[in-house]
């Protein structure tokens, strides 16, 4: 049976790529840091048939994320799609004049630690698969920093390029990597950030398997 965790697992984009994943047959492992929150995610999804299950982790503790990841393949198989989608604290977004070396540490824990710690943990399982689907889920920082949002900036930036470099690498072993970019928020009722709508962007990044930088919206929007 076919897995994918969803690290960051909410109630908006998490939620709905649960759905849209579970319906072509995939269970579901969720992470995040709420237990009950967690809790609450997969009664939902199992009233709507989706077999998913929580476990809690703090991005910002690679060696916790990893267990829960590790826990996740233990119960649920291999994990053959990894979506890392954590939505970044609102104090990462200071002005660059005010960020100072140490107010860039959570950022930095939070977009290139974390993500390093999970494909680290699921990508030895996908290569025994030989198949497999990595997908980071950035702002629209990722692609044009922002002066009044240093810390994001900078670490969408780190996590985009390390993201760039596994496409390249990984590729020839059968495993895709993609990121898609959300400019603005993400907005229930809109033509294209939807939950459902990036949802359903999602599964076609999986299924298509074709490119690195993908975009959900124009910049701009």
């Amino acid at each position: 049976m076919s897995s994918i965790a969803i690290v960051g697992a909410g109630p908006g984009l998490g939620t709905a790529v649960a759905r849209r994943f579970g319906r072509e047959g995939f269970t579901v492992a969720l992470v995040a840091r709420d237990r009950d929150r967690l809790d609450a995610l997969v009664r939902d999804l199992g009233e709507s048939g989706v077999a998913a299950r929580g476990f809690a982790a703090d991005v910002r503790r690679p060696e916790e994320l990893a267990g829960a990841l590790e826990r996740a393949a233990g119960e649920l198989g291999s994990v053959e799609v990894l979506q890392y989608s954590p939505v970044p604290h609102r104090d990462f977004m200071r002005p660059v004049l005010e960020t100072r070396h140490r107010d860039l540490v959570g950022p930095i824990e939070f977009s290139v630690y974390g993500a390093v710690a999970a494909v680290q943990q699921v990508l030895p399982g996908m290569r025994r698969l030989g198949r497999g689907t990595i997908l980071f889920v950035n702002g629209g920082t990722a692609v044009v920093p922002h002066t009044e949002r240093a810390g994001t900036s900078i670490a969408f930036a780190a996590e985009s390029a390390y993201g760039h470099l596994l496409h390249e690498r990984l590729a020839s072993e059968g495993i895709h990597v993609a990121q898609l970019v959300i400019p603005g928020a993400i907005t229930p009722g809109h033509v294209r950030k939807d939950p459902a709508v990036l949802a359903e962007t999602l599964w076609g990044l999986h299924r298509d398997r074709r490119g690195f930088r993908h975009f959900a919206d124009d910049l701009g929007s």
